[in-house]
């Protein structure tokens, strides 16, 4: 299998389970469900479904406080443009920086398709919980650098995968939707081959400088 972020040949199996493979790059240190258990668009929608995000929930609020709170560290409200990329059913993250006087636009696949927003360029973009369901990360990850202006920053959350994790055990690889997994090695990658500046990873916080 061919790895699906760096088009690299050197992916061996790294755990299999039932009908579920898992491939991991010797290039980028990615570990990626075989394409043969990915869901369709149908199976995905409907998985996306069944969470139950309430924006108005303080537990759903603290859970991507890492992220609203790096934005408002980095970046004041004025004259400031946010894309909530992958917002989902529930755009918690917008929720809570509009609060504070921050303009976001949002943009997701299968609940806010409208890709007009895909056409402007950004001082930050969020993505909470969503890297992780990139079918194609290399072409995604392009295009939120493109969205970037100049020194602007991408944040993400996803749980990184480390070799202290037992794999076998991990319930991030439980979720039939989750298809791609990053280790620090995967996201230094990202940053020297797809044009950031530089990226810091803290905990489930990925930070991206264009």
């Amino acid at each position: 299998m061919i790895c699906l972020l760096c088009s690299s040949a050197k992916n061996t199996l790294f755990y299999s389970e039932k009908e579920h493979s898992f491939f991991k790059c010797n290039t980028c240190g990615a570990i990626s469900r075989g394409k043969k258990s990915f869901p369709n668009p149908d199976e995905e929608k409907a998985r996306y479904q069944e969470h139950n995000n309430d924006v108005n929930d303080i537990r759903y609020q603290k859970f991507v406080s890492p992220i609203t709170n790096a934005v408002q560290k980095d970046f004041a409200p004025l004259n400031t443009l946010g894309l909530d990329f992958g917002a989902g059913t529930g755009p918690v993250i917008t929720k809570v920086l509009s609060e504070k006087g921050f303009k976001l636009n949002l943009y997701d696949p299968f609940f806010i398709p409208d890709i007009s927003v895909l056409k402007v360029a950004y001082d930050f973009i969020v993505c909470c919980e969503v890297i992780e369901h990139f079918h194609n990360p290399n072409k995604e990850f392009q295009l939120l650098k493109e969205l970037l202006k100049p020194n602007g920053k991408l944040y993400c959350m996803t749980d990184i995968f480390s070799e202290t994790k037992n794999f076998e055990t991990w319930y991030y690889k439980n979720d039939p939707t989750h298809v791609i997994f990053y280790s620090e090695k995967t996201l230094q990658w990202i940053q020297k081959n797809l044009g950031f500046k530089s990226v810091s990873i803290e905990n489930r916080l990925v930070q991206f400088t264009a």
